[in-house]
């Protein structure tokens, strides 16, 4: 008798900048989430989809938990709580330098969950020694006393298959969610607008970025080319200065950094058109968080 199909939702929560996403994209083997070294990348949670014959893991990445100071936060912060409630199993990703008394309160919710929760220590690569690493197990030990202990380097791709292996054993017995053809149940306009985000984070400095939000007005797509115009909101005249740059130097860079990994991204030749627009105040307006779809 055959194996039955496995399926499962499978979310990964931490606090920012613990490679949530790097780790994720390791796990799908396809460049989903944005990386960068800033934190606050993802905004939004993503999911990406892994398929074979025998089972099919639909990953969710989180925003980094966080204490909100305005509501785009809130709604961030609601998007990895949320993934606290609808899991198979739960990956809690921290690193080997980030206190584990950091956001103490989220941790808890998390000690308290009843489904399998799969505690992955990243970028065990800048340990110098075991000794290091038995401390900092012990001391996740305490926190978490029901998760299961997986010390990683998502960088360096160490311990990652022994993770996803322990991922599909703790799968349900179950039929797919999606498609076996789905990679993500993102539309690819939502991965032009991340491609474009993370140049953007990656390019300025200080708070611009975090200002910044992208919508793609057009995506026509034919055979062997896509058009694409996006519009980049800020919230102030003076951003809108700092992202065109002297001249439209800036932009121009932005443009061609993010059309290359768009064009890597879909296959395809792209002809990429970006404009700048001022928003005023948008990280707190509900029907601009509505529009741009951090609110239901």
């Amino acid at each position: 008798m055959a194996n039955e199909h496995r399926a499962g939702f499978v979310n990964i929560v931490g606090n920012p900048n613990v490679g949530k996403s790097t780790l994720m994209n390791d796990l799908v083997g396809e460049r989903v989430s944005i990386i960068t070294a800033k934190a606050q990348t993802t905004r939004h949670r993503i999911m990406g989809i892994v398929n074979t014959d025998d089972y099919q893991i639909v990953f969710s990445d989180t925003p980094g938990v966080l204490s909100p100071k305005y509501k785009l936060q809130k709604s961030m912060l609601d998007f990895s709580e949320g993934a606290l409630t609808d899991a198979d199993v739960l990956l809690y990703v921290t690193d080997v330098v980030e206190d584990p008394e950091k956001n103490a309160e989220f941790l808890a919710k998390v000690a308290k969950e009843k489904i399998p929760v799969l505690l992955v220590i990243n970028k065990i690569d800048l340990l110098k020694g075991q000794d290091d690493l038995v401390t900092i197990v012990t001391k996740w030990k305490e926190r978490l006393p029901n998760a299961e202990i997986f010390p990683t380097s998502a960088k360096e791709h160490f311990n990652v298959q022994n993770l996803m292996g322990r991922i599909v054993d703790l799968l349900p017995e179950c039929p797919p969610y999606f498609g076996k053809d789905a990679l993500t149940d993102k539309p690819a306009r939502f991965f032009v607008t991340e491609i474009i985000r993370e140049k953007i984070l990656l390019n300025y400095d200080k708070e611009v970025p975090y200002s910044v939000e992208v919508i793609v007005e057009k995506f026509d797509e034919s055979d062997d080319a896509i058009h694409i115009m996006a519009v980049i909101y800020v919230e102030r005249d003076s951003q809108k200065g700092i992202i065109i740059g002297r001249g439209g130097s800036m932009l121009k860079k932005v443009g061609i950094d993010a059309r290359k990994d768009i064009a890597t991204f879909f296959g395809k030749r792209i002809f990429l058109e970006m404009f700048v627009k001022v928003e005023p105040n948008w990280r707190n307006r509900e029907n601009k968080l509505r529009s741009f779809g951090y609110m239901d």
